[in-house]
């Protein structure tokens, strides 16, 4: 079995063969010959999850870094990554392992090195650029939505986008489904305007709220998101950002999510 092979399994393929664009079209007789979609696929799988640059590539995808970046920009460009996480998530949804019972948001810092949009000075990094990873994610951890903001955005600015984020997600029984029973969070949620906004929508708000309860209280629900937070953290290129094109670090965002998800639908239990 060769490296495309281990890194991107048969079921793996034939999802992404799904959602990914059709190459354009070329001169007939024009050109070299197009790179193997699934070796390309394997080597951009193989720089989220090492970490590493796009020079630092190992020939043995026998594809220039050039050609890996330039296939990972043009599927970034027509949301591959975010579709493929929506077919996961779909998948799960339709074979119950989906909890909606409970949800919990969070989010985590990273360093911008080479700065870009949607960065702001992290007030917990003296000050530095950095971005946010914000995720909602089921009872069992699995996400539901992500996105990426500047540090300095507070955590309560962020809650309704990312709820909205929540694609309709096919259901074992009945019409799809995107809320949640309950939502868990810390105290940076805890507005007015944010239990209204929830409630409005039949989701209970369980925020801890400030001088009254104890973050601790929720810990044995809210552990769920934090233990969802290290699975990204398994996708080393999400450790700090690197990417200058706030849609470029999305992307391994979502790629990192629906790894996630798929690695859930093949083994029937946790990544």
């Amino acid at each position: 079995m060769g490296i495309a092979e281990r890194l991107v399994p048969d079921g793996l393929w034939e999802i992404f063969l799904n959602v990914a664009p059709k190459p354009p079209t070329r001169v007939q007789g024009g050109g070299r010959p197009r790179c193997d979609d699934r070796a390309l696929l394997a080597a951009i799988i193989f720089v989220a999850t090492s970490g590493c640059t796009w020079r630092q590539l190992p020939s043995v995808f026998c594809a220039s870094w050039h050609t890996v970046h330039r296939r990972f920009t043009y599927w970034s460009k027509n949301r591959a990554w975010a579709k493929l996480h929506r077919v996961m998530l779909d998948q799960l949804g339709a074979s119950g392992e989906l909890d909606w019972s409970r949800c919990a948001i969070d989010s985590a810092s990273v360093r911008a090195v080479e700065g870009g949009a949607l960065t702001g000075p992290n007030p917990t990094d003296r000050g530095k650029l950095g971005s946010k990873i914000r995720v909602i994610c089921d009872r069992n951890g699995l996400p539901l939505s992500v996105g990426i903001s500047g540090a300095n955005l507070h955590d309560s600015q962020a809650l309704i986008p990312l709820m909205r984020g929540i694609p309709p997600i096919r259901s074992r029984y009945g019409p799809c489904r995107r809320r949640p029973a309950k939502l868990h969070a810390d105290k940076g949620y805890d507005f007015g305007h944010l239990r209204n906004w929830l409630r409005q929508r039949q989701i209970v708000p369980r925020i801890a709220r400030h001088g009254v309860e104890s973050s601790a209280r929720l810990g044995r629900h809210r552990w769920v998101v934090e233990r969802t937070m290290s699975w990204l953290n398994g996708c080393r290129r999400l450790h700090r950002r690197n990417e200058r094109k706030a849609e470029h670090f999305l992307a391994f965002v979502g790629l990192a999510s629906a790894l996630i998800c798929y690695r859930r639908c093949a083994r029937g239990g946790y990544p």
